[in-house]
C-alpha cells in the first residue's frame, strides 16, 4: 500500500479550498475535496502540446489554458518553435506553488522569457482580449465531459467554442484535453473549428485520456 497523503500547503480561494498533497514522492492537487491532477505521469498533457507543436510554425504565439502541475508548460518552453508562451491559469494559488515546490515539474519555466502567466479565468480572459494565437492548448478542469467548476463548461459550448476559433488565426489549431472521449465535443469541434483528430493516450487505469485536434481553415 503506499503512503498515507502529506498535506503541503491548503490555501481557501473564492472557488473554495485548494489543497497540494504530497505521496509517494508525488504531488497531488485537491479542489473542494475532488482530486484535479497528480505528477505521476503526464504523457497526455505533454502530447497536447506537441501535436499542437508539431503543426506550429517557427516564431508562433502558443496558448496555455490551465497551467495545473505544468506538464504543459514544459513540453511547450523546451521546444525552440514558439516565440511566445501565454498560460492563462484562474488560481494564483497554483501559480505561487510553481515558483516553490512544483517548479521541477514546469521545469522553471516560468522564468523563461518568452512565458507570460496570465492569473485569471480563461473564459472571461478570452472574452477580453483581441490576442490572436496561432496554438491553444486548452488543459482546464477535466475536459468537457466533466467539470469540477460548472463555470468551466462555457469553454466547451457551442459558444465556448466559437470563442477559441476566433482567438485562433487562420491555420491556426486548437488542441484539448479531456479525461475521457468526448464524441460530442469532437463533432462541435468539427462543425465549428475545422477538421478533427483524435489521440488516446493510455493511462494506468481507467479508460484513455483524449487529446482532440482541430485545425481552422486558412
Amino acid at each position: 500500500m503506499g503512503e498515507s497523503a502529506t498535506v503541503v500547503d491548503r490555501a481557501v480561494t473564492e472557488r473554495g479550498e485548494l489543497v497540494l498533497r504530497e505521496r509517494d514522492g508525488h504531488f497531488e492537487i485537491i479542489s473542494n475535496g475532488v482530486f484535479l491532477m497528480d505528477t505521476r505521469a503526464g504523457a497526455s498533457e505533454r502530447l497536447l502540446v506537441r501535436a499542437a507543436l508539431d503543426r506550429l510554425r517557427p516564431g508562433g504565439r502558443l496558448l496555455v489554458g490551465g497551467l495545473g502541475v505544468g506538464f504543459s508548460l514544459a513540453e511547450a518552453a523546451a521546444s525552440p518553435v514558439p516565440a511566445e508562451i501565454v498560460v492563462v491559469e484562474i488560481e494564483r494559488t497554483i501559480i505561487d506553488w510553481h515558483r516553490r515546490g512544483l517548479g521541477a515539474y514546469s521545469a522553471h519555466a516560468l522564468d523563461d522569457p518568452r512565458v507570460r502567466i496570465v492569473n485569471d479565468d480563461v473564459v472571461s480572459w478570452l472574452r477580453g482580449t483581441a490576442e490572436v494565437f496561432d496554438a491553444i492548448c486548452l488543459d482546464t478542469d477535466n475536459g468537457p465531459d466533466w467539470t469540477v467548476f460548472t463555470d468551466n463548461a462555457a469553454l466547451y459550448d457551442a459558444d465556448g467554442t466559437a470563442l477559441l476559433r476566433d482567438r485562433l488565426a487562420p491555420g491556426g489549431v486548437l488542441a484539448v484535453w479531456s479525461a475521457s472521449a468526448a464524441p460530442a465535443y469532437a463533432e462541435r469541434l468539427a462543425a465549428v473549428v475545422g477538421p478533427v483528430t483524435a489521440h488516446p493516450v493510455a493511462v494506468s487505469r481507467g479508460e484513455p485520456d483524449m487529446v482532440y485536434l482541430a485545425e481552422r481553415g486558412m
